[in-house]
């Protein structure tokens, strides 16, 4: 007997192919933001006993707290002051890593103004010191995730030849290594510094 389905897929067909689609890696379709999936793969990094990753606490100025009581204290007025350096730091096989999380909806390049000059000082230092420092870029049009030299982010801070606004993607494309989105961990981006980096390649010269 010949029975005919919704788009003359059979129905345990439809369901398999539905869960292949859930299953691809996303953050879009998770419900969380980019910085809340290296949060989770840094926790997963420290589970494992892998890397010791943290990000950084956002500086807050008190304004104004009330003592209802000896014992307490309720902040009644406060606000977030600017990061004085990059989101993330710890130590991976003995390195010092040092690192940006950043996000765009642009398609075609990543705009410098999500940096700040402090930010830029703050990676030249911890270079000078020989520490891995490196920007997340994730490109949420595209759904694509880089791993970018922080030297790259410098140079096109610096360079006022070119006065751009922005890194292309074509050089991001080139000069970086995208990272291809897991499930344990979600971002994978201690593989990046294992295969190139800790093996002797450079990403200050690619």
């Amino acid at each position: 007997m010949t029975i005919n389905y919704p788009n003359g897929i059979p129905k345990r067909y439809q369901k398999e192919a539905k869960i292949k689609k859930k299953q691809k890696p996303s953050f879009s379709n998770r419900g969380m933001s980019f910085e809340e999936f290296i949060n989770q793969s840094n926790l997963y990094y420290l589970s494992k006993e892998i890397a010791v990753v943290h990000k950084k606490p956002t500086p807050i100025q008190i304004v104004h707290v009330n003592y209802p009581n000896r014992s307490a204290a309720v902040i009644t007025e406060a606000y977030f002051k600017e990061a004085s350096t990059t989101d993330y730091n710890g130590i991976y096989k003995g390195r010092y890593l040092d690192f940006e999380a950043k996000e765009t909806k642009n398609k075609t390049s990543f705009p410098l103004h999500n940096f700040h000059a402090h930010q830029i000082k703050h990676m030249k230092q911890c270079l000078n010191q020989h520490g891995i420092v490196f920007v997340l870029i994730w490109f949420s049009s595209l759904q694509r995730c880089f791993f970018l030299s922080a030297n790259h982010v410098i140079d096109y801070w610096e360079n006022k030849e070119t006065k751009r606004k922005s890194i292309p993607l074509k050089m991001i494309e080139n000069c970086g290594y995208e990272i291809q989105l897991g499930v344990a961990p979600i971002v994978p981006y201690l593989s990046i510094i294992d295969h190139y980096i800790l093996k002797g390649d450079s990403i200050y010269e690619k």
